[in-house]
């Protein structure tokens, strides 16, 4: 027999978790334990709709699942999403049909490191040159009059940075 039953609280006990339910009425309270799919670890909120099932061996029921009050995925989709107390969204992570993926949120992209550092280092790099041309300019240069001493780089000798780190942008992962 299945039932929808309200979670009243959830306590894990050894490996297990049990979660205690309110089945028929204020007096036939049950402990059943939760069938989740593998990897999956989680903990209902009080006040939740379960759906309870008993199995073939008797007094070893389970929960099955949750009525979800929080349906966004569509068709291919998966979200996983945790709440706070008061049962408001927290965080999710939401792999959609598009093949992108939103961790936390979607206004924001996401970096990758090596990327990034390259960009990092070819501005760090030509801001180093420059320094060098302004230094030896600046140490060549006679108050008052041209500079004598060589012949000291102009701004023509100096070259726009190309650095860039366009490239670290993952336009598949977003995040807040």
């Amino acid at each position: 027999m299945t039932y929808l039953v309200n979670v009243i609280s959830n306590a894990v006990e050894g490996l297990l978790r049990k979660v205690k339910v309110r089945r028929l009425g204020n007096f036939d309270i049950q402990t059943p334990r939760q069938a989740t799919p593998f990897g999956i670890d989680s903990a209902p909120m009080d006040k939740m709709v379960a759906v309870y099932a008993d199995t073939n061996k008797k007094g070893k029921p389970v929960i099955l699942g949750y009525l979800n009050k929080s349906l966004l995925a569509a068709n291919g989709e998966i979200r996983v999403f945790s709440l706070d107390a008061d049962g408001v969204l927290a965080t999710s992570i939401w792999l959609k049909a598009d093949g992108t993926m939103e961790i936390g949120g979607s206004t924001k992209h996401m970096a990758r490191f090596e990327e990034l550092k390259s960009g990092f280092d070819q501005l760090k790099t030509d801001l180093n040159d420059m320094k060098q041309k302004w230094n030896t300019f600046a140490a060549a240069y006679v108050p008052g009059s041209p500079s004598v001493t060589g012949t000291p780089p102009t701004a023509s000798q100096s070259s726009a940075s190309t650095a860039s780190i366009d490239s670290a942008k993952i336009d598949e992962i977003k995040t807040l």
